[in-house]
């Protein structure tokens, strides 16, 4: 299949620039000539041309809660929300700990997905924090990274244990920072909405107190570790000391903690029960402030989809999380880049490159013979994000009605068209 895509506006995170040369694919991938007429032309007039995303942590749910989210619905979310990469966490169920379910996830996203899926394996046995899960196993059978998100490695113990043997297999370490004897029984941020709502509050703290553990193990082990959903100016503060001394500590946020605050909990909104919760205003402009200066370099959906009976109920009975996969890049595009804190390659290059490099995989943007990965994007048309619009099975979002800019009209995958919205 030979295919050419005319009058965009690509953008190359890789090299930096930005041109409207015309973009050849053929057989899956981008080449620089093509061995004859092109078969198909796609004109993107007035689009931008970007790489398709990486999202560097989301949750699929499959095995064992399909009612939430599977993975042919999940990446259908993925691909409409611009992502053609997606690494999944491993708190499902069963629990993937071992190659089996590693091995079954992989063939599952080969004959069902619409994005390529990454499994990210446990680091302890059933995420009890007791025991190694089979690490040295699912990475031969292909995961990318160990974490037991969802729940933090409490013992100090089993994380440096966990970082040197991931290490000897090239895997990263993932870590939900969360110290369970200060946030346990909390349901949002501890401050003045938490007392104004009568919640009890988790301190920024908690997070942060985890951080500075991570920090400290990396640098006496010299081994690199990676720090998921950060959300707190503590936890910044402490990542961008630690990066100053050498070690080797890279972080992510999400969307929701550069765009949101606590006060979105007020009314008992359960749409923003989050965990880590939502912060300050003075955190969000911490989290800003960090993704321009490279001190978080990754922005991740943390895709935590939900059924509506497990949101729509008290509060301290919801369920955390947030269908992330379709609001990233126009939240992103549009709270970041649009308003002039980052700059667009910048900002690119937190969902290509660097998640690309946190899993030690290739990322050559548009270079020919690598996989044509590409996405259409209208930056200049306002739009109106609606949650019953979305392909996820999940309908829990905050920004139902939110206008934005950034929205995905087409995406390809090893040059297949796997979401197309073009009119």
């Amino acid at each position: 299949m030979r295919l050419s895509i005319v009058n965009g506006l690509v953008c190359d995170p890789v090299s930096g620039r930005q041109s409207t040369e015309p973009l050849l694919i053929e057989d899956g991938q981008f080449v620089s000539r093509l061995s004859g007429p092109a078969e198909t032309v796609i004109d993107a007039a007035g689009r931008d041309i970007w790489p398709g995303l990486t999202d560097a942590h989301c949750h699929l749910r499959e095995p064992g809660q399909e009612y939430k989210e599977d993975i042919a619905s999940g990446t259908r979310s993925a691909a409409r929300g611009g992502f053609t990469t997606v690494a999944c966490m491993p708190n499902t169920q069963p629990v993937c700990d071992n190659a089996s379910i590693v091995r079954s996830i992989l063939e599952r996203a080969a004959s069902a997905g619409s994005a390529r899926v990454l499994p990210i394996g446990a680091v302890s046995r059933g995420q009890q924090g007791q025991e190694l899960a089979e690490i040295g196993l699912m990475a031969e059978a292909g995961i990318v990274a160990v974490s037991d998100d969802g729940h933090p490695v409490e013992q100090a113990d089993m994380m440096r244990k966990a970082m040197i043997y991931a290490h000897q297999f090239g895997l990263p370490v993932i870590s939900h920072c969360e110290d369970m004897s200060l946030a346990s029984g909390g349901q949002m941020n501890d401050g003045v909405i938490s007392a104004r709502l009568g919640l009890p509050g988790i301190p920024d703290v908690a997070e942060a107190h985890m951080v500075a553990r991570e920090c400290l193990l990396a640098e006496y082990l010299k081994i690199p570790v990676h720090l998921a959903h950060i959300s707190c100016r503590a936890s910044i503060t402490l990542i961008r000391q630690a990066q100053e001394r050498g070690v080797r500590v890279t972080a992510e946020t999400c969307p929701h903690y550069f765009t949101l605050t606590e006060e979105a909990c007020l009314g008992y909104n359960t749409m923003a029960k989050m965990n880590p919760p939502l912060r300050t205003a003075d955190d969000l402009a911490a989290v800003i402030d960090a993704l321009a200066d490279g001190t978080i370099g990754i922005i991740a959906t943390d895709h935590a989809p939900h059924h509506m009976d497990e949101k729509q109920l008290e509060f301290a009975l919801a369920s955390n999380g947030i269908g992330g996969f379709e609001t990233a890049l126009p939240l992103g595009y549009t709270t970041l880049v649009r308003s002039g804190r980052m700059d667009l390659v910048s900002w690119l290059r937190t969902m290509t490159i660097a998640p690309a490099r946190l899993f030690n995989r290739p990322f050559r943007g548009f270079e020919p013979g690598s996989p044509a990965d590409l996405i259409l994007v209208d930056t200049k048309t306002p739009w109106t994000f609606r949650a019953d619009s979305m392909a996820s099975k999940a309908r829990n979002t905050p920004y139902d009605g939110w206008q934005l800019y950034g929205q995905v009209m087409l995406t390809m995958l090893e040059g297949r068209i796997v979401y197309e919205n073009i009119q």
